[in-house]
């Protein structure tokens, strides 16, 4: 057999690969070996994979606290909430569980539009509006982690946590 009968097809006109390796169909630049740069897929790939494996002790470890540790599902309050935020583990706790799992879910959906939206100009504003939105809940969800005042003045004492003083 001849080393022309093994050659992939060649489908574009400066006679680059197309379709050479995952997602790349229709891309002339799959499979150029010239081309220099981060991989920005191979980086989605891995923390996808890394962050997953994160999420399932941080959810898990969540999930116990909140729901079986304790009163249960009754004890979720305000009062509860400020308590456990007063603690900068569960700060910093909950600020990753934020994050991984927002990025996590945007990555997830920034591929899916990438291999389903074929329309360019469609592809860019599911894509933007995926940023967006992302940078929006990170931003919101942080502010609220790090700037809640656990024992705000006027609150009602019942339902705040017992180490806050009476005002």
């Amino acid at each position: 057999m001849s080393a022309e009968a093994i050659q992939p097809p060649r489908s574009g006109a400066d006679g680059s690969v197309r379709g050479k390796g995952p997602n790349t169909a229709g891309r002339s630049d799959a499979g150029r070996p010239g081309k220099r740069g981060i991989n920005w897929e191979k980086w989605g790939w891995v923390y996808m994979r890394v962050s997953g494996v994160i999420l399932v002790v941080l959810i898990f470890g969540h999930l116990f606290v909140n729901l079986v540790a304790g009163e249960g599902v009754n004890a979720i309050d305000f009062a509860f909430v400020a308590g456990k935020w007063a603690d900068p583990f569960w700060v910093v706790w909950d600020t990753l569980l934020l994050w991984l799992a927002l990025i996590h879910g945007s990555n997830g959906m920034r591929t899916l539009v990438n291999d389903y939206a074929t329309n360019p100009k469609l592809r860019k504003i599911l894509l933007g509006a995926i940023f967006s939105s992302t940078a929006i809940l990170l931003l919101l969800g942080t502010l609220v982690i790090y700037t809640l005042d656990p024992c705000p003045p006027g609150g009602d004492q019942t339902l705040l946590p017992s180490f806050c003083e009476t005002r």
